[in-house]
Formats: C-alpha cells, structure tokens, sequence
C-alpha cells in the first residue's frame, strides 16, 4: 500500500463579495447642523448609519436630488423662518452651522441641557 499525503487544494471559489463601504457619521448627537440647499437648520438627537425611513418617502424626494441610501441620515429638530419640526436629512445635504446661534425649537428642552461652543449637551437620562 502507498502512503499518499493530500496537498490542500484551493477550492475554486466564487470571488468574494466586497463589502459594502462603510460611511463614517460627519456629525454627532447634539451638534447644531444646516441643510445645504433649503433653509433650515437645527440640532440632531438621532442617528441612522444609513437610509431608514419608507420607500414613500425616499420616492417623493424629486430624483434630482435624491441622496444615496449608502450614508448616514440624521433626525433633526428643525426650525426655519416659519415654524420648527423633525426633519431627516441625508449627510451629504448637512454641514456644521457657523451661526453660533442657539436653535428655537419646542423639544429641545426635553432631550437637551445647555448649549455651548455650537453643541447641545445630552440630557444624563438619555445617554447611554
């Protein structure tokens, strides 16, 4: 009997699948933000890594302007000349306000302490 040693071959796999890129959050909880095309500004007290919102919405957004889904999105608490609201904006449609002014919004008070340096400090019950 002939002693035979198995070489390991490589098996022929299917090429692996690159992973998707991993977009980095530009911006954090508390930080004072504006949108880049329409006129509104305001704090974010929520962060979805990418597109979390419903199809309805993603397709009412005119195709021109429709962001990646690929990105972080932001829950703001809005204001603008008229009213304040939540609004959820893609980060390539966000950048830091340079303002230095604090932002009037009826919620702010429920999540936020204290404003300072462009940035709304977390309220302790609802860090983590």
């Amino acid at each position: 009997m002939t002693e035979t040693h198995a070489t390991p071959r490589r098996a022929l796999a299917e090429p692996a699948l690159a992973a998707p890129a991993i977009a980095h959050a530009r911006f954090a909880i508390g930080d004072v933000v504006r949108h880049r095309h329409f006129a509104f500004r305001g704090v974010i007290f929520d962060v979805d890594p990418v597109f979390a919102n419903t199809d309805e919405w993603y397709e009412a957004i005119p195709l021109d302007m429709r962001p990646r889904k690929d990105q972080p999105f932001y829950h703001l608490l809005a204001e603008n000349a008229e009213s304040s609201y939540v609004a959820y904006v893609s980060q390539q449609n966000l950048e830091h306000d340079e303002s230095d002014e604090p932002v009037d919004h009826p919620a702010l008070g429920g999540l936020f302490d204290g404003y300072a340096d462009g940035r709304y400090a977390l309220r302790r019950e609802h860090r983590h």
